[in-house]
């Protein structure tokens, strides 16, 4: 039998290549409660279906970080699963809204690929990841820099 392999390591990255995560969630009200409790985002738009009713998409909208995360988590498989460390995060992006029970999926740009200047045994990939809802829309896009190490000799 086959062992799992998590992530990949910076040799097997190439540049343009676009990932297709395997990976999905569905946003449940349970998930968007405790994220909001959790990271302390209390706005009625996410928790309070009466006052979201009179809102402009009259439903609860998820959390925006909590989006984030998703899309985060879901590349971990594919991404960042032989990081060493995610070096930065730039030009988030929420491109439409998510609501309850929404189902969020991810693909992921390679942008560029070079090994460190100072330390031969890893790499840096610079990333963009774009997550969508089960329509096909796009609602969020994020770039960033992962540190990953290279295969060993």
């Amino acid at each position: 039998m086959k062992s799992y392999q998590l992530g990949r390591y910076f040799e097997e990255f190439s540049v343009g290549e676009t990932i297709n995560h395997s990976t999905s969630k569905t946003i449940f009200e349970g998930d968007n409660n405790l994220f909001s409790l959790l990271t302390m985002n209390h706005h009625p738009i996410h928790t309070n279906i009466d006052y979201a009713s009179k809102e402009q998409h009259e439903k609860i909208l998820v959390v925006g970080t909590l989006v984030f995360s998703l899309a985060v988590g879901i590349t971990v498989p594919d991404i960042s699963g032989k990081a060493i460390a995610n070096l930065n995060y730039e030009e988030i992006k929420h491109l439409a809204p998510v609501f309850i029970n929404d189902t969020t999926y991810a693909r992921t740009k390679i942008l560029d690929c070079n090994i460190s200047k100072s330390k031969s045994d890893r790499g840096i990939i610079y990333v963009e990841t774009t997550a969508y809802n089960q329509n096909g829309t796009n609602v969020l896009s994020f770039r960033r820099k992962v540190l990953i190490k290279r295969k060993p000799k």
